[in-house]
């Protein structure tokens, strides 16, 4: 691996997007949460909303700061990982990502500080505003990013002339086939990973301080968005399967672990991809399931890799990754439902619930890490799919220079990582442990506590 300048470069570059998207995952929806306690702060006079708002909202900041750091960091390897990417498609990426840009530091940045810093010294209903148009912004900056990767995976709207791409038509690169459901499928990981954040450390906060009431409070409000949205995460996923099978088939065979072409495929639930024998080693089978899920035919007929030659993905990581999110998202599924079901029939929640959500809490980013490890891993040995390969794109920086980088990015990002949990821990047991704060007369009123 060390002495291969393409891997590590591709190690280097999934490095750094990896550690960027945990934060985006977080503050997109995060976001969302808060405009919703800051409305509730404002109009229904509790002070538990105000309470949950103060340690959100630094929460929130904390994110939102890793992640601007580690993007930077990410854009500019475009240009010392791949600069064969924005020499070939740099008339498509460019826009795009300045588009985001202007869409994250220009509106985010902008009103982030007045959310923050402004409550006592601008209106109420302007603060109000600055906490909707941060939400809009962190939105915004999704859609764009997006658009660029949906784009990478079903490329249309643009011509080769000279080996260089030209856009056509902006409409068709924007919204190509895959961007309705990449985008949908990313904003409600988003809300999933966010709902699972505030639950679990709310749980956290309860584990130490039973009778504190906004961690009552935002554990039901973490716990219902979570079971209300993984049905219809379940569901946009299979769509956006069923879109992949159409448009990226090689993806799906490495996937489902299809080997050869044929009908009535089975499901493979586990097993150990056998890449030099083509074949599931010690597989748990559903006959005919892979056929139904894809085709809604028991005996339908699905590609193989058999029928791309050396044009697919690396099998074993696209296939326990999806296996990992599927997993997750199970477990997501049982662990809201079932304390939703408590808080509907008002009965206590037990310790080990409470223990459950707690070590849950960055569920979210498990599965978003290995969805990103499927559709990245899973484009390959493409760029653009079917367009330019990685090999073409990669620079000429000796495989030395690139591990030295490699190993310091590392470090850096695991010391970053460790500090980020630590502080989040940090503030959490503050909240908890501290007396309820009441805000400023006339402006909320506090509530009962919910023991």
């Amino acid at each position: 691996m060390f002495d291969d300048p393409l891997l590590l470069a591709r190690a280097q570059f999934g490095l750094n997007i990896a550690f960027h998207i945990l934060f985006p995952s977080i503050t997109i929806a995060l976001a969302w949460f808060l405009v919703f306690l800051r409305l509730r702060a404002d109009r229904s006079g509790g002070a538990w909303a105000f309470n949950s708002y103060q340690l959100w909202v630094k929460i929130f900041a904390l994110s939102f700061a890793l992640g601007v750091v580690s993007g930077i960091v990410m854009s500019f390897q475009f240009g010392t990982n791949w600069p064969g990417f924005m020499e070939k498609a740099g008339n498509v990426a460019g826009p795009l990502l300045g588009y985001e840009v202007l869409t994250a530091f220009f509106l985010e940045a902008t009103f982030l500080g007045v959310m923050l810093f402004g409550r006592e010294r601008v209106p109420g209903w302007l603060h109000i505003l600055s906490a909707v148009l941060v939400a809009v912004g962190t939105t915004g900056s999704a859609f764009w990013i997006l658009a660029l990767n949906s784009w990478m995976q079903t490329p249309q709207g643009f011509e080769v002339i000279d080996g260089t791409l030209h856009v056509t038509s902006w409409w068709d690169v924007i919204f190509n086939p895959s961007f309705p459901y990449r985008l949908t499928h990313m904003l409600l990981a988003s809300g999933l990973t966010a709902a699972f954040l505030v639950a679990g450390v709310s749980a956290f906060q309860l584990l130490r301080n039973h009778d504190h009431e906004p961690a009552w409070r935002m554990f039901r409000v973490g716990t219902v968005v979570g079971a209300i949205l993984i049905p219809i995460q379940i569901t946009v996923g299979d769509l956006h399967g069923l879109n992949t099978l159409e448009h990226q088939p090689a993806k799906i065979a490495a996937i489902e672990g299809i080997w050869t072409s044929g009908a009535s495929i089975p499901l493979v639930l586990l097993g150990w991809p056998n890449p030099e024998q083509r074949r599931n080693d010690y597989a748990i089978e559903v006959p005919g399931g892979a056929s139904f899920i894809l085709r809604h035919d028991w005996s339908a007929e699905l590609q193989g890799l058999d029928q791309f030659a050396d044009k697919h993905p690396p099998v074993r990581p696209v296939f326990f990754a999806f296996r990992v999110m599927v997993g997750v998202g199970v477990l997501m599924l049982l662990l809201s439902w079932l304390a939703s079901g408590y808080l509907l029939a008002k009965r206590r929640i037990p310790q080990w619930m409470l223990a459950a959500f707690a070590l849950m809490t960055f569920s979210g980013w498990v599965a978003t890490l290995a969805g990103w490890l499927v559709t990245e891993i899973g484009r390959q040995p493409y760029l653009v799919y079917g367009v330019i390969t990685t090999a073409e794109t990669a620079s000429s920086v000796p495989a030395g220079n690139i591990a030295t980088t490699l190993v310091g990015y590392a470090l850096v990002y695991g010391l970053l990582l460790i500090s980020y949990l630590l502080v989040l821990t940090q503030l959490a047991r503050s909240a908890a442990g501290d007396a309820p704060v009441i805000p400023p007369s006339g402006e909320l009123q506090p509530t009962g506590t919910v023991a």
